[in-house]
């Protein structure tokens, strides 16, 4: 598994020193607080009757260029670069450096709280992040390039709005995107101030069309047939229910690329901005 192994190997390990006993304990009280695994489902009930459910907390794996690691020595952030905060995430931060390609995704993310019959959040700043179509991240395994990391603003409706490419697929993980949640921009400039960091599971129909459709994905056909949604170690855990809301409703087709919308819940005290 080229991506994420590290944070995993440190997850048992870090079980290993717990001990059984005592994991078990902090599992069952509130699920994994330390790595945010097999938590129970948290649902609210909007006013029109439609429900809402807070996304698991999730790894952000070891390519987030949040301030949280370094990469090729140096402290990887996004978060502080000017140009961070736009719409279209394709073009690198950089003049010069390359744009993403691949099959064109306008996706719409809409914040909400739970916890208060789904209301929207406006204020608060959301940061998508994932790989291209050959299943690389930039800065890490690209230094070349900067592409594919965003942050947007929530409105009113609690929404933000992205176009970015569909997501490849690297061995040992399916289909995702990554994102933290910040309670204003202000606060988003390092991962210390997140409130939620989570992903996205890409709609299965969505992947087959994509890659077994451009030229783009060569590298992803293999590694998506190798990496289904029941083995992933990130996903694994969620129930049917959380799952459901952690995977965008996507439609359009590879020829004029697709566009989408996902609810992201958060609950409590994490809701409101600070």
């Amino acid at each position: 598994m080229p991506h994420d192994l590290g944070v995993l190997i440190e997850r048992r390990r870090a079980l290993a020193w717990l001990g059984a006993t005592g994991v078990a304990a902090l599992v069952g009280a509130c699920g994994d607080p330390i790595f945010g695994r097999a938590e129970a489902e948290v649902v609210g009930t909007a006013a029109d009757g439609s429900q809402c459910v807070v996304h698991p907390r999730e790894t952000a794996g070891p390519y987030p260029a949040d301030g949280s690691n370094r990469a090729h020595g140096t402290l990887a952030n996004v978060l502080d670069k000017s140009g961070i905060v736009r719409a279209d995430m394709r073009p690198s931060l950089v003049a010069g450096q390359p744009v993403a390609a691949g099959t064109p995704l306008e996706l719409t993310l809409k914040l909400v709280d739970v916890g208060r019959g789904c209301a929207p959040l406006g204020g608060h700043a959301i940061y998508l992040w994932h790989c291209d179509a050959g299943g690389r991240y930039s800065i890490y395994d690209l230094p070349e390039a900067s592409y594919l990391r965003a942050v947007g603003v929530t409105n009113d409706a609690g929404t933000v709005t992205f176009t970015t490419v569909f997501p490849g697929c690297y061995r040992g993980r399916f289909p995702h995107m990554h994102f933290e949640v910040y309670p204003s921009l202000a606060k988003a400039t390092t991962y210390e101030n997140r409130i939620l960091t989570s992903q996205l599971a890409m709609p299965e129909a969505t992947c087959h069309a994509v890659y077994g459709g451009s030229g783009a994905y060569t590298e992803s056909v293999a590694n998506f047939a190798d990496s289904p949604l029941s083995r992933d170690g990130i996903f694994a855990d969620n129930t049917p229910l959380q799952l459901a809301a952690q995977t965008p409703a996507l439609t359009g087709d590879v020829a004029s690329g697709y566009r989408g919308s996902v609810v992201i819940g958060v609950k409590g005290r994490n809701a409101a901005p600070t």
